[in-house]
């Protein structure tokens, strides 16, 4: 507990702190400084190259940005391309992403057999690391949980420092395949000792894919349809690579330019991830779409659903942001293909749950908001439903818990930051290292009887 004098102190040193800050100049202005490594444009600031992940969202005519349908490329390969083969074949593609992230190219059968058997071998988790890190100290946060796993497993590996090409690549093939196991456990940890639920503990399963092997230790039951491990498999697809300018990347690669250990940088990457503003914000949209339910009483109306989001524009409803969470990207412009293949493929689940009217308010929210937010805010470039808009409602459909979203979409991106650590570790050879400048003026140091 912290004492009432304690409560005290401290908000008188946040009284000084809020002076020093109220003094710090605005630099809106200054061409020079580029806030959150943003250009003027609202682009970001070039710092390096890349050859995992491609986001593109426009492209440059005489020195301005002209909107096109977004596109995701992995290795330079549509990420399109890759999830309709997939659907086609009734195959699951999650594992031969994570392969191609890793490695620059696609498998043969016999490759990817072999992989997919490696991974298998390596999700079962060091012999005590479930009851001494999950059990005996479980966390309300599944995310910090995951990050402190990830921080102690430098402890259980025998050369967790070499950073030659072999070493990251086992580290990250054991980092992606562990995840999964840890989510599960730190889940079931925090349902028994802070939500007051049976504890159950499911052990991986060797025959079984990522996504199958994730809902059947999720479940009391063991049990799930093949149609739900499609559509967790599609979400793992659409979630493991995103370019190496996202937040979670760059603290990944920034870390990793110092030459750290990969469980340091993966957990720092873990860490950027949680943040409301970046893995966390499908979490706000559910938020939103339950606020949007209560309070439009026809959801089939455009109309007053169109009347109710002016009111969330304009701070007058819901969290009082004034912000339509799900709707807007720093890239994508006209569409985001993770959520064009979300829309597409997750009606089947949705229909058999019960759940399309929910789906279909979620598809007018995106209708009747993008005209609203291009008037009101008067851009002249259109704005899209991003990949978080529709990520917490199939969730939902598939009966996971929200505390589990952000761990869900860190299961997915391990294996692009665990590539992007690589090829920074591998082919960079130079440490960030971005500037700020001073703004404080030259003030004399007073000693102490004098203050």
């Amino acid at each position: 507990m912290i004492s009432s004098y304690t409560q005290e102190y401290m908000l008188r040193l946040k009284d000084l702190m809020a002076n020093q800050y109220a003094m710090l100049p605005k630099d809106q202005h200054d061409p020079n400084v580029h806030r959150g490594l943003r250009n003027a444009d609202g682009t970001g600031v070039l710092i390096g190259v890349t050859n995992i992940g491609s986001v593109q969202g426009y492209y440059m005519q005489d020195g301005a940005r002209v909107p096109m349908p977004g596109k995701l490329y992995y290795r330079g390969i549509s990420l399109e391309d890759i999830v309709e083969s997939h659907r086609a074949n009734g195959t699951f593609g999650f594992t031969e992403v994570v392969f191609l992230l890793l490695t620059g190219i696609l498998p043969t059968k016999q490759q990817l057999s072999e992989f997919e058997t490696m991974l298998a071998e390596a999700r079962q988790l060091p012999d005590g690391f479930m009851e001494s890190m999950i059990l005996r100290s479980p966390s309300r946060d599944i995310m910090n949980q995951l990050s402190r796993s990830v921080l102690a497993l430098y402890s259980y590996d025998d050369r967790p420092d070499d950073l030659s090409a072999e070493n990251i690549m086992r580290q990250s093939i054991e980092l992606v395949a562990r995840f999964p196991t840890i989510v599960a456990h730190a889940h079931a940890a925090k349902r028994h000792y802070f939500d007051n639920k049976s504890l159950y503990i499911h052990n991986p399963k060797r025959q079984l894919n990522v996504a199958e092997d994730f809902l059947r230790m999720l479940r009391k039951d063991k049990k799930f349809t093949a149609e739900e491990a499609h559509l967790l498999d599609l979400m793992l697809m659409i979630h493991a690579e995103h370019g190496g300018g996202n937040n979670s990347t760059f603290v990944c690669r920034a870390m990793s330019s110092s030459n750290t250990d990969s469980y340091s940088a993966i957990a720092g990457a873990v860490g950027s991830l949680k943040g409301p503003l970046h893995g966390g914000a499908n979490a706000k949209v559910m938020e939103m779409f339950r606020n949007v339910q209560e309070h439009v009483k026809d959801h089939k109306d455009e109309d007053e659903i169109s009347h109710y989001l002016t009111k969330i524009l304009r701070g007058q409803a819901n969290d009082g942001s004034g912000k339509i969470y799900g709707l807007g990207h720093a890239i994508y412009t006209e569409s985001d293909p993770r959520c064009e293949l979300l829309k597409k493929y997750s009606r089947e689940v949705a229909e058999k749950s019960g759940h399309m009217d929910e789906l279909e308010l979620m598809m007018r929210i995106e209708k009747c908001g993008k005209p609203l937010i291009t008037k009101l805010k008067n851009l002249d470039i259109p704005i899209c439903a991003n990949v978080d808009m529709y990520s917490g409602l199939i969730y939902d459909f598939l009966k996971i818990p929200p505390e589990l979203f952000t761990p869900l979409f860190a299961i997915a991106r391990v294996s692009g930051w665990c590539a992007n650590r690589m090829e920074e570790v591998l082919t960079c050879n130079r440490i960030h290292r971005p500037a700020y400048r001073a703004a404080v003026l030259r003030v004399p140091y007073t000693p102490i009887d004098q203050r």
